[in-house]
């Protein structure tokens, strides 16, 4: 009995971790493709709570996380802050988006998420407001991402914290990245640098 009980909890944590593997690692890439919906048409608020008109976005190569304080893929701020660093000043754009939506991983206010951000990663790229990432409160932004019929290119479900989304200098979405997707990823830095 102790050995079957032990083989049913091999097989059981074998499939959490491949379904957790799964959910985390794809890497999703596109041919540059015309919007249906311009992304320029977006809007969003910063987590200061002013508005944030996507047009000034326009020949900017811009990636796109949902963030969370209390997730183990949590660290990335860091990665995520070098990256900027390295490439901010050559028209690359990282805005992150807290969310609540996974595991209750993002419980704190705006000024929280900030000084969180702040304190433990230095994070100095755009941080806008706590939003929903997937459901009936979506926001637009999410859902031009995750919608062929908006973005052009395809579906997209966002499984966890940390996904990545890359739109390209004319406002095509051009990748979509599982949360266990490094920033310091070869992609990512060969979009951030505009190779």
């Amino acid at each position: 009995m102790k050995h079957m009980f032990l083989l049913l909890s091999i097989a059981a944590i074998a499939a959490i971790a491949l379904t957790a593997w799964t959910l985390t690692k794809g890497k999703t890439t596109y041919s540059p493709q015309t919007p249906v919906q311009s992304f320029y048409d977006l809007q969003a608020n910063t987590l200061e709570g002013e508005p944030f008109d996507f047009n000034q976005l326009k020949g900017k190569r811009v990636l796109i996380v949902n963030t969370a304080s209390k997730c183990g893929f949590t660290p990335q701020y860091e990665g995520l802050e070098a990256l900027y660093q390295a490439h901010k000043g050559g028209d690359f754009v990282i805005l992150g988006f807290p969310c609540n939506d996974f595991g209750k991983q993002e419980p704190g206010s705006a000024d929280e998420i900030g000084a969180f951000c702040q304190r433990n990663y230095g994070v100095s790229f755009q941080m806008m407001e706590k939003v929903a990432v997937k459901g009936d409160e979506q926001h637009p932004v999410y859902a031009w991402l995750c919608n062929a019929n908006l973005n052009g290119v395809g579906d997209h479900s966002v499984k966890w914290n940390f996904h990545k989304f890359l739109v390209d200098a004319n406002g095509q979405l051009v990748a979509s990245m599982r949360s266990a997707v490094k920033p310091d990823d070869s992609a990512i830095v060969a979009f951030a640098s505009g190779k």
